[in-house]
């Protein structure tokens, strides 16, 4: 099945992924040559959840290429609060906008939406899920920071479980040669399952651990997440959490003298201030990084003749097996019309939506 979308960046070739980190470096150096690509085009931002970065990264990114925007970034301004499903929204502003980019608290509401979708769709984050354009922001600054996207050795610290950043840039790193990856959570925050068996299928190395001052000298990249107060149940099971892993200048002099400092961005207390002036800090530069890449996707999304279209598998419809992830989109009862889709890899059955294991 072909699609002109960016749910998951799983099913773009290394070829499609280098075109948009080239395209990114030529916006970035030659921003005036593309100040009217998008003339006459309109994007609609949804945002059913706050964001700062990703949402004006978007909106700004649509404007420097001569595009407009509309859309929400509060679902209660908007029909949702008067009980419209995902469904209508995405068919209605389908027949406004050019392309779309949502941001959604249900992981796999960005495929579902897909489904609907008469424009091309970005994911800007379905929960805890994925994040793609988070991951091209990330992929892109290792690619001009790093100079190349191989033989790296990654550390991720911080919240492994609900850290959707964290998911889609494992998946994406572990197809290229040679990379390996530490994992320091607590038990509690570390990395689901399926994140696990994607490692596991690429042959790709990786220990976990609970400590960041043990790895960080290995380390060729730090990626540091916030633990995300939003995604727990209780005040009480975030406070056990907070503030457990925090990266200092003592930790700094324990790691090399090229090594990358990303983060995804809002920091809370997890990077002390003082590193920020350490030339290994790239956090900052990287959110500009993530405009001109999503300037770059934007315009080949939006380029008929040349945009990327690719192949997912087609999903089975079995309403008999029931997704067990209390996140998914398809336990929302207000999309109760989301046909119940799995898919199956390596003798395992996954929901379609959430990639969760079905028993």
């Amino acid at each position: 099945m072909k699609h002109k979308n960016l749910i998951d960046l799983e099913y773009l070739t290394k070829d499609e992924l280098k075109q948009i980190i080239n395209l990114s470096g030529v916006i970035k150096s030659k921003p005036e040559v593309y100040k009217r690509a998008c003339d006459g085009k309109i994007m609609a931002t949804l945002f059913y959840e706050p964001s700062t970065r990703t949402q004006m990264s978007f909106q700004t990114a649509m404007m420097r290429l001569g595009g407009k925007v509309i859309g929400f970034d509060n679902p209660m301004n908007s029909s949702v609060a008067k009980g419209e499903n995902l469904k209508d929204t995405i068919l209605m502003v389908s027949g406004y906008a050019d392309i779309i980019a949502m941001r959604h608290p249900s992981e796999g509401s960005a495929k579902a939406a897909s489904i609907y979708a008469k424009v091309p769709l970005i994911n800007c984050g379905d929960g805890g899920h994925f994040h793609p354009t988070q991951t091209l922001t990330d992929v892109v600054t290792l690619y001009y920071e790093k100079g190349r996207l191989d033989n790296l050795t990654i550390g991720l610290c911080g919240d492994l479980l609900n850290g959707r950043t964290v998911h889609s840039l494992i998946k994406t790193m572990s197809h290229f040669k040679n990379n390996s990856f530490i994992l320091i959570s607590t038990k509690e925050l570390s990395v689901p399952q399926y994140i696990k068996d994607i490692m596991d299928r690429a042959g790709c190395p990786y220990k976990e651990i609970d400590n960041l001052k043990d790895a960080i000298s290995e380390l060729d990249v730090l990626y540091m997440t916030r633990i995300q107060r939003e995604r727990f149940a209780s005040e009480e099971e975030y406070e056990k959490q907070k503030g457990v892993f925090v990266l200092d200048a003592d930790k700094m002099l324990l790691a090399k003298d090229d090594m990358v400092i990303l983060h995804p961005l809002p920091r809370v207390d997890e990077i002390a201030i003082e590193v920020d002036d350490d030339p290994r800090a790239c956090y900052f530069k990287q959110a500009e990084y993530g405009m001109y890449s999503r300037m770059a996707l934007i315009v080949l999304l939006l380029r008929q003749e040349n945009a990327f279209s690719f192949d997912t598998p087609e999903p089975i419809i079995d309403p008999s097996r029931k997704c067990p992830n209390d996140k998914c989109i398809v336990k929302d009862p207000q999309q109760y019309y989301l046909p119940k889709n799995i898919y199956k890899k390596d003798g395992k059955t996954y929901c379609d939506y959430c990639d969760h294991i079905i028993e």
